[in-house]
């Protein structure tokens, strides 16, 4: 039996990687064996890569060098650690994936969407999630729960300016208007056990 492949994605503050463990815990408690991961990463390449992306100054790389190195590292990705896991039936959870990508390096950064998708076709097969949860925060809140998770060390994307994130932000709710059948958008104001049951609530139609 095939396994399924869900992606939390938004923009940055959001909660994906608090929100990641714990929706893990509920599938595992309802006995699916949970693969949870991340990109940039999730594999000993791609958290190589990782290093490269997110670390130096904000001009460190262009938009199209990003692009190349995002989709070098999914390509590495998706066949040491996403297709493995799906093959033996696992449910892999990942913290952001191919939209991301989309939002950052297209709507934020201006390059063709088109391109980006090339880019994926050709690296990773096209491979697209069976779900992805788009988790949302009103502008100001997202920017409170950033500056409390960063301080004064952002990483090269968290530093860039407001109107880049309101673009990425507003990028992956246009995605979920053309693709309804795969996204979901998720109120993420309130507690965590709170936003952790909308999860679980957009996942209803795959959960035993």
């Amino acid at each position: 039996m095939s396994g399924r492949f869900i992606t939390l994605e938004g923009g940055e503050g959001v909660g994906k990687s608090t929100q990641l463990k714990a929706l893990a815990q509920v599938l595992v408690s309802r006995g699916l064996d949970v693969v949870t991961t991340r990109e940039p990463g999730g594999s000993t390449g791609a958290e190589a890569i990782r290093a490269l992306l997110l670390t130096g100054e904000k001009d460190r790389w262009n938009a199209r060098a990003e692009a190349l190195l995002f989709a070098a590292a999914r390509a590495d990705h998706i066949e040491k650690t996403i297709r493995p896991a799906l093959a033996v039936g696992k449910w892999v959870l990942c913290d952001r994936f191919l939209d991301s990508s989309r939002a950052y390096q297209s709507a934020g950064s201006g390059l063709a969407d088109a391109d980006i998708l090339a880019l994926h076709r050709f690296g990773s097969e096209g491979l697209l999630p069976d779900r992805t949860l788009v988790l949302r925060l009103p502008e100001a809140e997202a920017e409170a729960r950033t500056a409390a998770r960063d301080g004064n060390a952002p990483d090269r994307f968290g530093a860039r300016a407001g109107d880049f994130h309101r673009k990425v932000a507003a990028a992956f709710v246009d995605y979920a208007a053309d693709e309804p059948n795969r996204f979901r958008l998720i109120d993420a104001l309130g507690s965590t056990d709170e936003v952790t049951g909308r999860l679980v609530s957009a996942l209803s139609d795959m959960l035993p």
